[in-house]
């Protein structure tokens, strides 16, 4: 550790609570990129989307400093910088790179967000600890139970702080709304219902393949996927609807909403998983991944149900999204806009809780805790490391596997892996083409 990095360990002026500013301002932004060298050094991999996102949050922080970015599209870059400029930002010294790693090989990068397609994130992650870097990795963390388990197994071996993108973890109502499921107040809860329609979300249309944007390195791009010709309809944000590249709304939502469920439930992997949708809501755009779903996951005394539908918002409660604990005593809903307890009438030990809001922000606290821990070395104390995103994604992949097989897909706790060699040979690996293999570790 360089005696800066323990500076920032050892010093008593890097209590979390000093450094969380309420809102985004760019004269106390400027002073943090400039400021004294008791800081944290980030490089982003990635910055179209929710790595744009978790910049804007993780830079409110004071003693964080923008050290690189990265993006296979230049024009994403130029975007960013002149963003940064309108800011009154400095970016003479943010260096900026379309290969990652370079931006790992760049000794002045203490820690990096990686906010790529799903595909690339296993292997950047796990070269990022093997360079010395903390990292965040977005959701899901891995793009297959097999790059899962090798995340967990490079956070061991290197030591080095992983949190996973799973925000809602540090999102107070979410914390407290999960303390009363588990302070046994709702009684026996039977069945966790978890419902994502997405009314907003939309595949794109059939079009012609085509040469890639200018400025785009396509062959990065793909990495480890399989070599095809560039379709702006599998592009940018699109990605999430191939299973080349990202495991369609299951895994985008799923491990979000999967994960509290599983949390609340303290579940592990489940015994049986059955799943049938399909395209039933665009037949006709571009897409993989099953706009309609429904999963059920079978445990030990209970049940979780997951439904997915795009094209439409009312969902269960009139919600587009929710997360309902069905106990005997009590139905607690769960959202991001808050959480309530709706009584069950038959019972005897009735209990009802009023709607209670958010009163903070989930990612901004998320990135609080990455860069407290980044400082305290305390790797328990993160609200999400890469062993609990790698159980989500697991479950979730789960789901996914049970719909393409079209079978009822059974565990082998003790092997860990499905009871049907085909499924395990199937879908337990991701395949990695040109040239890739995932580290074994």
């Amino acid at each position: 550790m360089s005696s800066r990095r323990k500076f920032l360990t050892n010093s008593s002026m890097l209590a979390l609570g000093g450094f969380a500013l309420q809102s985004f301002n760019t004269q106390n932004f400027s002073r943090i990129i400039t400021s004294a060298a008791d800081q944290i050094n980030i490089g982003v991999i990635g910055i179209k989307g929710m790595g744009w996102a978790n910049t804007m949050s993780i830079l409110k922080i004071a003693g964080v400093n923008l050290a690189a970015l990265c993006d296979v599209d230049q024009s994403v870059l130029d975007d960013r910088l002149k963003e940064l400029k309108g800011k009154n930002i400095d970016t003479g010294k943010i260096k900026t790179y379309k290969d990652y790693r370079g931006l790992l090989d760049n000794k002045n990068v203490d820690a990096v967000i990686i906010g790529t397609p799903d595909h690339w994130h296993a292997l950047i992650m796990i070269d990022a600890v093997r360079a010395g870097k903390d990292v965040y990795v977005e959701k899901p963390v891995g793009n297959s139970i097999e790059e899962c388990r090798a995340m967990v197994a490079a956070q061991e071996k290197y030591n080095k702080v992983v949190q996973a993108g799973q925000w809602q973890r540090s999102q107070q109502h979410f914390r407290d709304a999960i303390a009363l499921v588990h302070s046994g107040q709702l009684g026996n809860i039977r069945t966790v219902k978890v419902n994502c329609y997405q009314g907003w979300m939309k595949p794109a249309p059939v079009v012609a393949d085509s040469a890639p944007p200018p400025g785009v390195d396509y062959k990065m791009w793909l990495g480890p996927a399989k070599t095809r010709p560039f379709n702006s309809s599998r592009f940018h944000f699109n990605f999430r609807w191939f299973w080349d590249y990202a495991g369609g709304l299951m895994t985008d939502w799923g491990v979000h909403l999967m994960d509290y469920a599983i949390f609340g439930m303290n579940a592990p992997v489940p015994k049986t998983v059955s799943a049938l949708g399909g395209r039933f809501a665009y037949p006709d755009l571009y897409q993989e991944t099953p706009d309609t779903l429904t999963a059920l996951y079978e445990f030990d005394g209970f049940n979780i149900v997951w439904d997915h539908a795009m094209g439409i918002d009312n969902g269960n409660y009139g919600k587009d999204h929710s997360i309902a604990f069905i106990g005997n005593n009590g139905t607690l809903e769960l959202d991001r806009g808050g959480w309530q307890v709706i009584e069950e009438k038959r019972s005897e030990k009735k209990v009802s809780v009023p709607r209670k809001t958010p009163t903070d922000n989930g990612l901004d606290k998320h990135m609080e805790n990455f860069v407290a821990v980044i400082r305290s070395r305390k790797l328990a104390d993160l609200n999400c490391s890469i062993q609990t995103g790698a159980h989500i994604a697991t479950v979730c992949q789960m789901g996914n596997i049970a719909f393409r097989s079209q079978e009822k897909v059974t565990w082998d706790k003790a092997g860990a892996k499905f009871t049907n060699s085909q499924l395990n040979k199937q879908y337990m690996m991701a395949p990695y083409h040109n040239g890739y293999k995932l580290p074994k570790l």
